[in-house]
Parts: structure tokens; C-alpha cells; sequence
């Protein structure tokens, strides 16, 4: 099956990369290369890009795309393990890092995938798919407070509690194993009066649970301090955000990170001896271009968040 993927932000996210020709960059969620693919036109022979991301699917696609690409180096891992990557190609510092945390179009267009309400197929939203837990585990096994909990805080769902209450109803009477499965209990769980506004009533719920099948926010977190560690100086880190739990993670950890010293207000002089390591390059958060989200309707949500190592 063939897949268009517009990368979003492409423009703007290369443009405050400020790319040397010479240097190490890292794509940590390569996706089908769009990001990629604009930042391997601006490096020389001598420059390097090394792009990861959790997907087979995503690795063996570009891996077709870009077979004789020398400063191309490829790695089947989570971002999370950057660390991991740098150091078993020897790299102890990179200029410049991009991490897009949208899911990409292959994902949500197929099916198989499971991130779509849109399309029926088996519940599951596994970025990795090598990975045990699905969004089926989640609906069928959680107890009703815990769904309710993670539609509540992950997809910010007013009706969070009667979907966890339909979807415990629903379970005892047959397995909820399909997206469509899925949207129908969300359906009658919301009224039909307020169906009628706001969009989907399955795409708060379904981003809840991708959330929590893959454990995003808490890997974001660690994600941060963990990327900014091996940027060289003036090494440039761009979060690209869909959501506003997420931006409001990026948000704050910058600000932490570009602090002088955390020390209580009262205090009479600075005992913690932090140094700020990053300066905000995007004191507000980089958006879509009206005419990007005209052609790009996934790009509306995407925030975007630039700092630079001290």
C-alpha cells in the first residue's frame, strides 16, 4: 500500500535546527523521513544524521528509500534509548536534535495499526510492534477507575466516566477487540445531543489510550533531560508537539532547564549551584502556517518548541 506523509512544520523545523553541513544531527522519530530527508539535503559527505525510531515498519521503508546515502545511519530503537545508539556508534555529542511526536500517516492510514477510529481493524496502537501491551489489554483488562483515570487525564474527556462505565458493561458481555468495537460503546456512551459537536467521539478516548499503550508522557519527560545531556554546545533540540499534555511538558522542562538556580525566593543566596544549560529560542510555541494546515489538516493541533545548549 502506498502512503502520502506530509511532514509537518518541514520548513520551520529545519530552519531552527540551523544545520551545519559538517554536523551530527538525530531524527528521533524518523517516521517515513519527511523531517529526515529535508535535513540529509543540507550535510556534506562529511555530515552524519542518525535516525531512529521504534517502527520496523518505518525503518524498512526508508531503508528501501535511501539505500546509498552514506551520511544516513539507521536505528531500529525508542528515543528513549538515544543514549544507547550514541553510544554504540561511539558519538558522545550531536548538533542538533528533532523529535516529532505525532503518529505518522502510514500508522493512522492502516488499518492493522489500530490507531484509527476512522477505519476498522484490530485494536491495538502499538508503535513498536514488537511491544506486549495493546490498547485491547488496556480496554479489556483495566478496572473502571483506571480507564477512567487515563480518559480523563490523557484525552481531557468530559464524559470519561460513563465511557469507562459502557466500556466495563460492554467487556462482561464480549471482548472489545476492534477499533470499531470500541467507537460503538463510545457512542452510546455520550449522548447523542453533544455527538453532534466537537468532532469525533472516539478521538479523545483513542488518543488517551495510544497514550497510555505507549507510555508518551513519561518517556517525553525522560526524554528531555536525556537529549539535551549530548548536545554539543549551541546544539539545537526541536519538540514537535499534538496535543497540549504534551506541549505543556515541553513548555515547563525548558523553562526548568534554561533556570540559573531553583532555590526557594526567600532564600538569601543560591545554595543548589544550578547552571542554566539551554536558552528558549521560542518564547511562544511555533504553529502551522494557514495554508500548511489547509493542504496538512494533521498539522492544526502541531506546537512546536526550540532551545539551545548553553
Amino acid at each position: 500500500m502506498e502512503y502520502k506523509h506530509q511532514a509537518v512544520l518541514l520548513e520551520e523545523a529545519i530552519e531552527y535546527l540551523n544545520i551545519k553541513e559538517d554536523g551530527i544531527y538525530l531524527d528521533g522519530t524518523l517516521g517515513r523521513a519527511g523531517h529526515s530527508s529535508e535535513i540529509l539535503k543540507k550535510l556534506s559527505a562529511a555530515g552524519k544524521l542518525i535516525a531512529v525510531d521504534r517502527d520496523t515498519a518505518a525503518i524498512k521503508a526508508v531503508q528501501e528509500k535511501f539505500t546509498d546515502n552514506e551520511s544516513l545511519i539507521l536505528e531500529h530503537a525508542n528515543f528513549q534509548e538515544i543514549d544507547q545508539v550514541l553510544a554504540k556508534l561511539g558519538i558522545e555529542g550531536v548538533d542538533g536534535m528533532l523529535f516529532d511526536l505525532g503518529v505518522s500517516s502510514p500508522q493512522l492510514d492502516n488499518p492493522e495499526r489500530g490507531f484509527s477510529y476512522q477505519n476498522d481493524g484490530p485494536l491495538d496502537m502499538r508503535m513498536n510492534p514488537e511491544q506486549k501491551l495493546t490498547a485491547q489489554d488496556i480496554v479489556n483488562n483495566y478496572s473502571q477507575a483506571e480507564l477512567e483515570r487515563i480518559i480523563t487525564e490523557y484525552g481531557e474527556e468530559n464524559w470519561a466516566a460513563r465511557i469507562a462505565e459502557f466500556i466495563v458493561k460492554m467487556r462482561k458481555e464480549k471482548a472489545i477487540e476492534t477499533t470499531s468495537d470500541l467507537v460503538e460503546v463510545i457512542k452510546a456512551a455520550i449522548p447523542k445531543a453533544v455527538r453532534r459537536s466537537g468532532g469525533h467521539p472516539a478521538r479523545r478516548t483513542f488518543q488517551a489510550l495510544r497514550i497510555e499503550t505507549n507510555n508518551e508522557l513519561e518517556q517525553l519527560k525522560n526524554l528531555i533531560d536525556k537529549a539535551v545531556s549530548f548536545l554539543n554546545p549551541e546544539g539545537r533540540i526541536v519538540i514537535i508537539t499534538f496535543h497540549s499534555l504534551e506541549d505543556r511538558i515541553v513548555k515547563h522542562k525548558f523553562r526548568d532547564l534554561a533556570k540559573d538556580c531553583t532555590c526557594p525566593p526567600d532564600f538569601p543566596i543560591c545554595v543548589c549551584d544550578k547552571k542554566a544549560e539551554v536558552k528558549v529560542i521560542t518564547s511562544s510555541p511555533i504553529q502551522a502556517s494557514d495554508s500548511e494546515k489547509e493542504f496538512n489538516p494533521r498539522s492544526r493541533s502541531a506546537k512546536m518548541r526550540v532551545a539551545e545548549k548553553i
